[in-house]
């Protein structure tokens, strides 16, 4: 096993609605929100965290596979691939494992997977946007509240309040993916592309099924030409 190359595919992330990405402070202030963003500790602006998008891809991958019945939901390891007869099934899943990784506890010497290809780039705020947004005065973060309706009094009830990054906020974003043998150059292109486009196609971060999250890639170009998902 060799590096041969290493891809670099960048581009901006484009937002289509509120994204929440909890900071996971779970400590109340007067006056604060119930569910804070995560923010950079020193500028104190929202970014989105590599981690958050590699594993957003890698449910999304998981889940079109079909493989979580094999799974019971658990994250996708080596030890599936033992109970696998089916070989698509089994050529999925390494291919999973290839791309975003498993456990140093789970890795099976017998399948001889490397170490993970791809490595997300935490996403700051674009520069040109950014100063966009000081010369408009707008807003980095939003307070949505939220509630639930009483169905037979027609009433408002549990009120919460929620912190989202605005519509509209472009933020940069960046990925690098080891190629170590040939075929990982179909790793790149008929799974982590997909996966992305899948990212697209959903949301990211939570509250998603109530419209939050939904983003856009735009301006990607991989190695430095243009690249359309």
């Amino acid at each position: 096993m060799k590096l041969i190359a290493i891809k670099e595919l960048k581009g901006k992330i484009i937002l289509k609605s509120g994204l929440h990405i909890g900071s996971g402070n779970m400590e109340m202030h007067i006056g604060g929100t119930d569910s804070p963003v995560i923010k950079h500790p020193h500028t104190l602006e929202p970014y989105i965290p590599g981690s958050s998008l590699k594993g957003k891809v890698r449910s999304l991958l998981e889940m079109e596979s079909g493989l979580m019945i094999e799974t019971g939901g658990d994250v996708l390891s080596p030890k599936i691939l033992k109970k696998l007869t089916d070989e698509q099934q089994r050529k999925t899943c390494e291919a999973i494992l290839k791309i975003f990784g498993s456990s140093g506890a789970d890795t099976e010497e017998d399948f001889n997977l490397g170490p993970t290809r791809v490595s997300f780039a935490d996403c700051y705020l674009n520069e040109e946007w950014k100063k966009k947004a000081q010369a408009n005065r707008w807003q980095l973060t939003e307070v949505k509240s939220e509630n639930v309706i009483n169905r037979i009094k027609g009433t408002a009830e549990h009120p919460r309040f929620i912190e989202r990054v605005p519509a509209s906020t472009e933020f940069d974003f960046l990925l690098t993916f080891k190629v170590l043998d040939d075929k990982d150059y179909e790793l790149f292109n008929d799974y982590l592309l997909r996966g992305l486009k899948l990212l697209q196609m959903d949301a990211l971060g939570g509250n998603g099924s109530r419209g939050y999250g939904r983003i856009e890639f735009k301006d990607l170009t991989c190695d430095g030409k243009n690249l359309e998902l």
